[in-house]
């Protein structure tokens, strides 16, 4: 299962539909969340990881407790996880939490209210995705998650690329506006490229999303 099947199946779908009941924020926003958050965060798990073989081991430790996958089959979990996801998130992003928050509500158009509860509803699913993705790949143990996540966003950005027609495209696209409009090509690749790898500086000059988390995560 690939980062762009997640976005486009039915857990995220039906994540999305739940948000939009419970906030009143169109699915399509939810979507367009989603599709930038998981792989930030996947970044930032990759980044901790690398630097520390603890931050590894306490990962996986994480991801075989509570995060086997199950989430994706039972979607409504992450209503019921939401206080957890908050947790998540304050881990993950630690200090710059706010400053994501800030970025990604500026450029979806979600309010600040509303941007933190919905990431939190979002971040059980994405971890349960990496989770399973664990379980696929064989990964025992804390030293084979850089390896995994890795993967995971060289894959998704190599989909991105591949997938001209792909259907997140209108989406992010009418979402997110600002300088994505301005991107030439795919706007999936746009903030992919740019989460993933830091963008090119004409994308981080022309400012929207993908320019400014790729200045928060200064690269891969």
């Amino acid at each position: 299962m690939s980062l762009i099947d997640l976005l486009t199946g039915s857990a995220g779908n039906q994540v999305a539909s739940e948000a939009e009941n419970k906030f009143g924020i169109s699915k399509n926003q939810v979507i367009a969340l989603l599709a930038v958050a998981a792989p930030l965060v996947i970044s930032y798990l990759r980044k901790k990881s690398q630097e520390s073989s603890n931050e590894a081991e306490a990962l996986n430790n994480a991801l075989d407790k509570d995060h086997d996958g199950s989430i994706l089959n039972d979607p409504a979990q992450a209503t019921a996880r939401q206080q957890e996801g908050g947790s998540i998130l304050d881990h993950v992003f630690g200090g710059q939490k706010a400053s994501v928050e800030n970025q990604l509500s500026q450029n979806t158009g979600i309010s600040m209210d509303k941007i933190g509860p919905i990431l939190a509803m979002l971040a059980p699913l994405i971890m349960g995705y990496i989770g399973k993705e664990k379980q696929s790949n064989g990964v025992t143990s804390g030293g084979g998650l850089g390896d995994l996540l890795g993967g995971i966003l060289g894959n998704a950005q190599n989909q991105a690329q591949a997938q001209s027609s792909n259907p997140l495209n209108d989406i992010l696209g009418s979402v997110l506006g600002g300088g994505q409009q301005q991107s030439s090509g795919n706007p999936l690749n746009d903030i992919l490229g740019s989460v993933l790898g830091g963008g090119s500086q004409q994308q981080q000059s022309q400012g929207g999303l993908g320019g400014l988390l790729g200045s928060i995560l200064g690269g891969k």
